[in-house]
């Protein structure tokens, strides 16, 4: 078995995980693929296990599975790097919540052991795709977002959807989510929580001028079309957090759930549930102390 590794080495707690990786592998001679800035911003380098590449592409394309260490961040930065290779991926928690990079550095050589022994399965996330009237395609695994830029002035967003025109948004922006991007920021704006798997996208203004403009649950197997009109407010799109420039308006793409997906690596007694009431801290009472 080949694993690569992916991380931020500029997080310290990465360096914490990478160790201890380092230390399975030597001692179930397993190769390590990593690329070589990481091994020398956490000094890691002298292990026998460690093959260096030259990019963290270089490194996914060369292993069985990947290893993914850090926060979800870091996780949707290789499923931009590697949605074409589409390597399975298992996401170490070494960031703040994790929702998808929920195995606990605690949990981590039972996790490892899982992979030697293929006793996991795996949890397919769609991608979400935009596609402009010239054809550009964007990827995202968590978010579209329409918004302001550089500007205390609202944004005019209208959205159709299958032939149909929802509204015309006046809000600080739009945000159309996956499932797996329900618990992001669409959810800091008062989108629901979708469970993953389920065929639907999310449609959530971002602080809407009028009240009752709610937050919307639809098929994505059906086209949403986004259009944005030249406008006093300059406009941002981006697609899980990289920005493209707008040239040319009106600014159009239709959105649909990808063929491409996201395959993450789900292990024995992990439980989507448990990992809500855990993240979220659901049916926690501050008032209750304990002695």
């Amino acid at each position: 078995m080949k694993l690569s590794v992916v991380a931020n080495p500029s997080k310290y707690e990465v360096r914490e995980v990478l160790s201890k990786t380092i230390e399975w592998a030597k001692r179930k001679n397993i190769t390590l693929f990593i690329k070589s800035e990481i091994c020398d911003e956490t000094g890691l380098n002298n292990a026998h296990v460690i093959q260096k590449t030259g990019s963290d592409e270089e490194s996914i394309q060369a292993s069985d599975y990947v290893l993914v260490m850090g926060g979800d961040g870091t996780i949707l930065y290789t499923a931009r790097i590697s949605k074409e290779i589409n390597k399975p991926i298992l996401g170490i928690n070494s960031g703040r919540l994790g929702f998808m990079a929920n195995t606990q550095v605690e949990d981590l050589e039972r996790a490892l052991d899982c992979l030697l022994k293929s006793d996991f399965t795996l949890d397919k996330r769609s991608f979400l795709k935009a596609t402009t009237k010239q054809g550009t395609t964007f990827h995202a695994l968590n978010e579209f977002l329409f918004t302001r830029k550089d500007s205390i002035s609202m944004v005019n967003v209208t959205a159709e959807y299958d032939g149909s025109l929802i509204n015309t948004y006046w809000a600080d922006g739009l945000i159309v989510a996956s499932p797996t991007g329900s618990t992001a920021y669409s959810l800091a704006s008062g989108g629901p929580i979708v469970a993953p798997g389920t065929e639907v996208f999310l449609v959530t203004p971002i602080n809407p001028h009028t009240l009752t403009t709610r937050p919307l649950v639809l098929n994505s197997n059906h086209p949403l079309r986004v259009i944005i009109e030249k406008q006093q407010s300059e406009v941002l799109f981006s697609y899980d957090g990289q920005v493209h420039e707008i040239k040319e308006f009106p600014f159009e793409v239709e959105i649909l759930k990808s063929e491409l997906t996201f395959d993450l690596i789900h292990l024995p007694g992990q439980d989507y549930f448990e990992t809500l009431r855990n993240k979220l801290m659901w049916g926690m009472d501050s008032r209750r102390k304990t002695e």
